[in-house]
């Protein structure tokens, strides 16, 4: 008996071609591209177009009720020739650089302290924070009224309490002290920022590194130097970027306490950008000073970036 064999067809559904817009959705990039436009829309609207605009009219004689026209480099030569322009770099230099050292010093110290076991640390933590939290507009009004030359509680304890002084101290009244009395206050609000933040990068250290070097007789600064310093650098290199952008563009506390004055000793350069520009109706001119201000905070980015890219090489990755 012969057997037939029977083939059998196995029916399946015929594929769909996917439409045109089908397609565009499944293509990853612009998948990509769609769910970034909101952001790319945000930084258009409040980034891209005020920096833009700003650069154009540091090239013009804009004033406030006068469009302007295009003039080139007339701002930027006038701001060569101008010594209250030097000044307020001078001051906005050395404003930066003496808090921020000042500010790193007590902050690491204050995140190394806080990195023991203390008791009520947790609410320790969250006290230190008082002072960055608090607005700086109140934070200027209160050291306005510890700076002021009848009042001052710092003047009092001086001259009644310990009798160190006959006088009370001018503080806002004259160049230097008023240059000193506003990094002080710079570096009383900037601390919490700096130690929280140093703080959360000692949380990221192995214990088992510290454990390791005390087996080898490592004293406190040899771990310091060689374990915690090294693993820290990173995130130092970060937060000291955004201190000494946000130091160097304190535009709320200078104002809020002295202005400027006296006799624009204190003027940095975003309150005389300010100054020129709004008070003053030169909008041109204080668009040639916040523009001059770019190159300052190009080079502190370029800082935390190759902070970034030693870090890639201690990690053994290749820098792009």
């Amino acid at each position: 008996m012969s057997v037939t064999a029977v083939e059998t067809e196995t029916w399946t559904r015929p594929k769909q071609q996917k439409n045109a817009l089908v397609r565009l959705f499944d293509w990853k990039p612009f998948l990509i591209f769609i769910c970034l436009l909101p952001a790319i829309g945000l930084l258009m609207v409040f980034l891209t177009y005020p920096l833009g605009l700003g650069i154009w009219l540091a090239f013009t004689d804009t004033t406030i009720g006068r469009s302007g026209k295009w003039i080139g480099l007339e701002n930027f030569e006038w701001l060569m020739e101008d010594p209250i322009f030097w000044s307020a770099v001078f001051y906005s230099v050395f404003y930066t650089t003496v808090a921020t050292v000042l500010k790193f010093g007590l902050g690491l110290w204050l995140a190394l302290l806080l990195n023991n076991h203390l008791p009520f640390k947790s609410m320790l933590r969250a006290i230190i924070l008082l002072p960055w939290i608090v607005p700086t507009v109140l934070s200027a009004i209160a050291f306005w009224f510890i700076y002021d030359p009848q009042f001052s509680i710092i003047s009092y304890m001086l001259v009644e309490v310990l009798g160190w002084r006959d006088t009370n101290i001018n503080f806002l009244g004259e160049a230097w002290p008023a240059r000193w009395s506003l990094i002080a206050a710079n570096v009383w609000r900037g601390i919490p920022f700096v130690a929280i933040s140093l703080l959360a990068g000692l949380q990221t250290i192995s214990p088992s590194l510290y454990e390791a070097a005390l087996l080898d007789g490592a004293s406190p600064w040899q771990r310091f130097r060689f374990i915690t310093f090294p693993m820290l650098l990173p995130i130092l290199a970060i937060v000291m970027t955004f201190s000494i952008i946000f130091t160097f563009t304190d535009f709320q506390l200078v104002y809020a306490i002295t202005r400027g004055g006296p006799v624009n000793a204190t003027q940095i350069m975003a309150t005389l950008a300010f100054q020129k520009g709004i008070p003053g109706g030169q909008l041109g001119e204080g668009a040639a000073i916040a523009v001059s201000m770019i190159p300052f905070l190009v080079f502190a980015t370029l800082f935390s970036y190759f902070a970034l890219a030693r870090r890639k090489w201690q990690q053994g990755e290749a820098n792009d």
